[in-house]
């Protein structure tokens, strides 16, 4: 019996066509999470590929990065740094825009979030256009972060995000492609 955990994790990724508009195809990782082995696999993939990295925190984006790179962060017993949709965080924050597949936003983060030279894992469930990323890898470098990988469960490489991304140096690291 073969036993892949990343083709079964894949393989739970569901595709809702024409959402969140017409033409997109949105990959939706809830039946991964919802699933207590594929969940499993998914975040001890992870796990094993950034323990050894003497990583200090882990910053997932608003809403489905917040999902892994908390989980990530705790069987790291590392802290976690949400980067958040403007107007979310309480306290003093930076910002930066970023345009989206479908539109454009912003991000946030607390002024306090991270420290100088501290060593940061970057983590969203998906890199489309690499909007996202790149505005919060932006964040923390502007906080003096050392943004070590921007990981992703999903990259859409036809959408360019992760070319991107790597273009600024920074290295990236996905499961599964579409």
């Amino acid at each position: 019996m073969q036993y892949n955990p990343v083709e079964m994790i894949g393989q739970s990724i569901r595709s809702i066509p024409d959402w969140p508009k017409q033409g997109i195809t949105f990959r939706d990782i809830t039946p991964v999470l919802q699933n207590p082995r594929t969940f499993r696999m998914l975040i001890d993939i992870f796990v094993a590929r950034y323990m050894q990295q003497q990583l200090d925190l882990v910053a997932g984006v608003d809403a489905r990065g917040f999902i892994i790179g908390s989980v990530i962060a705790y069987e790291l017993n590392l802290g976690f740094i949400p980067i958040r949709k403007k107007g979310k965080l309480p306290f003093e924050t930076v910002g930066e825009e970023y345009h989206l597949e479908y539109g454009q936003a912003s991000v946030e983060i607390h002024v306090d979030a991270v420290k100088e030279g501290q060593r940061v894992l970057l983590i969203d469930d998906l890199i489309a256009t690499g909007g996202t990323l790149l505005a919060a890898n932006r964040l923390l470098n502007r906080l003096g972060a050392n943004v070590v990988e921007a990981a992703s469960i999903i990259d859409l490489p036809d959408l360019g995000g992760s070319t991107l991304i790597k273009e600024t140096g920074l290295p990236v690291f996905s499961l599964y492609s579409f």
